[in-house]
């Protein structure tokens, strides 16, 4: 059976590209950036970087982003099985948990399997391939929920410095998606952050540790309040320009309905 999966991950994406790379993309304090996950994605922003999905930009977009002095970001879920990704059949099913709570085609993976890392490691490989700058990965915080497996923190941290270490070889700048409880034991290891709603919920400081190090933090607020009230946006983003992050209020779905940047 693993030389089943391994063959067919092969087929799918091709060759392990991995590389003795000693260098990749490292994004600065305060970057500029888009983010964009579903629908047809908007070109026209200046930014500096633009997180997109991996399965679903094709390589002459992102390199039609990296022609305007963009860098890409490609967008891939590490710690849940998306039913519709190309790759679905890949999984067994031992490895498949609980669905998500608000995603019902969604089940959390058992982070601890082979199978569920070598499938990860293609998706690294798929990046490369693509020609993706960096990657970030999601749902890396399972540790936390009732995912009907029972690894613990120790594990989520063994995974992600996996994914981390993997994504360096590869030559690809790699970011820590929420997971705050764990960001200082990962700040090392992660070249960036990116956050949902840290104002909102009153823990961006957490996040600091990321600043400290030379890294950005690149966050998303979703609350209605911010696009609505003037007075609230701004606020919110003299707390955002004051801890140097780079902060959005977008659409939760992440389609360019809207985009209000804190940054000038």
């Amino acid at each position: 059976m693993r030389l089943f999966v391994v063959c067919f991950v092969v087929l799918l994406f091709g060759a392990s590209p991995l590389l003795a790379a000693d260098d990749w993309y490292r994004p600065s304090i305060s970057a500029t950036w888009q983010w964009q996950l579903d629908g047809v994605v908007n070109e026209d922003y200046d930014v500096d970087i633009y997180d997109i999905d991996l399965f679903d930009s094709s390589a002459e977009l992102i390199q039609r982003l990296q022609a305007s002095d963009k860098k890409v970001i490609c967008y891939f879920s590490a710690g849940s099985y998306e039913d519709w990704r190309s790759d679905a059949a890949v999984f067994m099913p031992q490895d498949l948990g609980k669905t998500l709570n608000g995603w019902d085609n969604e089940r959390w993976l058992d982070i601890r399997s082979k199978n569920v890392r070598e499938i990860m490691l293609a998706r690294l490989d798929m990046a490369v391939q693509k020609g993706c700058d960096g990657v970030e990965p999601d749902n890396v915080d399972g540790y936390r929920t009732n995912t009907g497996f029972s690894f613990r923190a120790n594990d989520q941290l063994t995974f992600n410095r996996l994914l981390a270490d993997e994504a360096h070889k590869r030559g690809l700048a790699i970011g820590l998606k929420n997971n705050l409880d764990q960001a200082r034991s990962l700040s090392d290891h992660f070249d960036f952050a990116v956050n949902e709603q840290c104002f909102e919920f009153s823990e961006c400081r957490t996040l600091s540790i990321f600043i400290k190090k030379g890294k950005p933090v690149l966050n998303a607020e979703y609350r209605t309040i911010y696009v609505d009230n003037t007075s609230q946006r701004e606020s919110m983003c003299q707390q955002s320009l004051a801890l140097k992050f780079s902060t959005l209020v977008l659409p939760k779905d992440l389609n360019d309905k809207f985009r209000v940047s804190c940054q000038p």
